[in-house]
């Protein structure tokens, strides 16, 4: 399984060793999540930060867009260094076209699920995306519960996915720790966002590993 550790949770006053933090833990991308106070009550940052911190690390970069109108800002995303570009299959933008425009510019187009949303919802995009993100909370703020009775969610797009024979990654964000990772791993996930577990962990490498090693032996 893909460890891809949230910044949100991090300190912004030390926003460079924090990155430096989550490389050394072992890292495969970086989960950058961007919150407009609009989509949800929340915000956070946008593109010049995200510009401003792509030069610390070669770790890519997956950017979780909790807005309202993600296609307005797409291209100042691939501007700023986003590899990974996930919008929310809720958000009031045209899906398709804003998916086909981070294709074209360079990135891997996802999409995202709050838990109310069924994973049927995904099944028109699977052969435009290379991600798909079911929020196992709801997106806004971190340090929430695990929602277990998302794994039906997850073994269905699984399901999905291995039936058409596509190269889709399914992706997990909110309450993961290495029980709720191996959960997830065993209904189909292949990365893990994992926030407040990761800085709060004694031995941050090791629980990174711990998520990592989850789901071998399952598929």
């Amino acid at each position: 399984m893909k460890i891809s550790p949230s910044i949100l949770t991090c300190d912004f006053s030390r926003l460079a060793e924090e990155i430096a933090f989550v490389e050394r833990a072992g890292a495969d991308m970086v989960h950058l999540d961007v919150m407009d106070g609009v989509f949800v009550p929340n915000l956070s940052f946008g593109p010049p930060v995200i510009e401003r911190i792509r030069p610390l690390t070669k770790l890519p970069f997956d950017v979780h867009l909790m807005m309202q109108y993600p296609d307005r800002l797409v291209d100042a995303f691939a501007k700023a260094g986003a590899d990974i570009l996930n919008i929310h299959l809720e958000c009031a933008s045209p899906i398709g076209e804003t998916l086909a425009r981070c294709r074209a510019l360079g990135m891997t187009p996802a999409v995202t699920l709050k838990p109310g949303t069924p994973a049927q919802a995904a099944f028109p995009y699977l052969d435009m995306v290379g991600l798909v993100l079911v929020m196992t909370v709801e997106p806004g703020f971190g340090g929430q519960k695990f929602m277990a009775d998302m794994l039906p969610k997850i073994q269905a797009l699984r399901a999905e996915i291995d039936r058409r024979g596509l190269a889709v990654e399914v992706e997990v964000d909110g309450g993961i720790n290495p029980e709720t990772a191996a959960l997830t791993a065993s209904a189909g996930a292949t990365v893990a966002v994992v926030g407040s577990a990761l800085f709060n962990a004694a031995d941050p490498g090791a629980l990174a590993r711990q998520v990592q090693a989850c789901g071998k032996g399952n598929r």
